[in-house]
């Protein structure tokens, strides 16, 4: 059995399609969520969005939720590995902000330097 750590990093759509199934849902409700979490900054197609369920599902990050009887939407759910590698993805993007916050603040404080000039 895979290790979380094996499946990072994540792409950005990947990051937000888990981050998505936070709660149980349906293919289209997931396109309308990351569109939301994300604040319109990533959108993604039917195209996207299936093949990357398709992959995610092969890899146990996410399986098939209970189909509701008459409704032919396949909805989807993580499962405990996804929620490892969720979490995981998160430590490490908020890892890679923090250990740069200093930097890219020393950066701005010269760039601002020289716009004085």
């Amino acid at each position: 059995m895979k290790r979380a750590e094996e499946f990072l990093p994540l792409s950005q759509a990947t990051y937000y399609i888990l981050l998505s199934l936070r709660e149980v849902r349906h293919g289209y409700g997931i396109i309308k969520d990351v569109e939301e979490i994300s604040h319109g900054e990533v959108s993604m197609g039917p195209g996207t969005l299936y093949g990357a369920l398709g992959k995610l599902e092969k890899q146990s990050i996410i399986t098939k939720s209970k189909e509701i009887k008459g409704d032919r939407r396949k909805f989807y759910e993580l499962t405990f590995l996804g929620k490892e590698v969720l979490l995981l993805e998160f430590k490490r993007l908020n890892s890679l902000v923090d250990n740069a916050k200093e930097y890219i603040e020393q950066l701005e404080g010269e760039n601002n330097d020289n716009k004085e000039v």
